[in-house]
């Protein structure tokens, strides 16, 4: 056999048509490749995300942080939002990637039995889809746990954040939606300023690191840095401390439900 006929190809798919990926797990998810100018609300019926319901945006990182700072990040997807989204019945929206806070709400929705819709929105030119090679250095493979992706235009992190944060409002229609922001690095300052301009609330975690505490000290009038001022003079945001986990929940069921 030839080296030629063992190199595995890229499989490219059509726009704004569904389609399947299948995971090694034998689990299968919804997906769909959109264009700039497509109908939200029509794409996402095609992959079955035809009812409005209330939504739960996670968006951030889990980089940098110490093992006991991770656990009880991790703590907050299995005791807090995995439970809640599975019993009011929303929709989760993050990344969709097999890392960080989106590996986090995979794994805990898994491992909860839950069956809420888990939608994760990334560039297709930077998805590594299960079984093919990475399109390119920086490319992520998708989080085996969700059961949908959109799959935006571009090839840059970054480039899925106005999307991510208008798939959210689509889906949430008349009702209430809520972003949770958790550490996180330079996306996720563009991730925190495309909610705000949805007009979604951001419950920012406190002692959770990097992005997320810059913004908590801003809310303290304790920060300097001109992006976090900007965020919380839109009124949108609020801190909750990282151990506060009781806290977080009350205030996310009284938001979405």
């Amino acid at each position: 056999m030839s080296f030629r006929s063992t190199l595995v190809r890229p499989v490219t798919y059509s726009t704004e048509q569904p389609f399947q990926v299948q995971f090694p797990s034998q689990a299968v998810a919804e997906a769909v490749k959109i264009r700039h100018d497509s109908d939200l609300k029509v794409v996402l019926s095609r992959i079955g995300l035809t009812h409005t319901r209330p939504v739960l945006v996670v968006v951030g990182g889990a980089s940098q942080l110490s093992q006991a700072d991770f656990e009880r990040v991790r703590s907050l997807f299995t005791t807090v939002l995995a439970p809640l989204a599975e019993r009011i019945g929303a929709y989760v929206v993050d990344g969709g990637t097999d890392a960080g806070v989106m590996r986090m709400m995979g794994m805990a929705r898994a491992e909860s039995g839950a069956s809420f819709p888990l939608v994760g929105v990334l560039p297709y030119g930077v998805a590594i889809f299960p079984g093919q090679p990475a399109p390119q250095e920086i490319a992520a493979p998708l989080e085996p746990n969700h059961t949908h992706f959109v799959l935006t235009p571009g090839s840059a992190w970054g480039d899925e954040s106005p999307c991510l944060a208008h798939v959210a409002s689509v889906l949430a229609g008349e009702n209430p939606s809520v972003s949770v922001l958790i550490n996180g690095g330079e996306i996720t300052w563009i991730d925190a300023a495309e909610s705000v301009e949805e007009g979604r609330s951001i419950i920012v975690i406190a002692r959770s690191g990097r992005a997320a505490d810059i913004i908590a000290n801003a809310l303290e009038g304790n920060s300097t840095e001109q992006r976090a001022k900007h965020l919380v003079s839109s009124g949108l945001l609020q801190a909750v401390d990282l151990e506060s986990s009781d806290q977080l929940e009350s205030i996310l069921h009284g938001i979405l439900a």
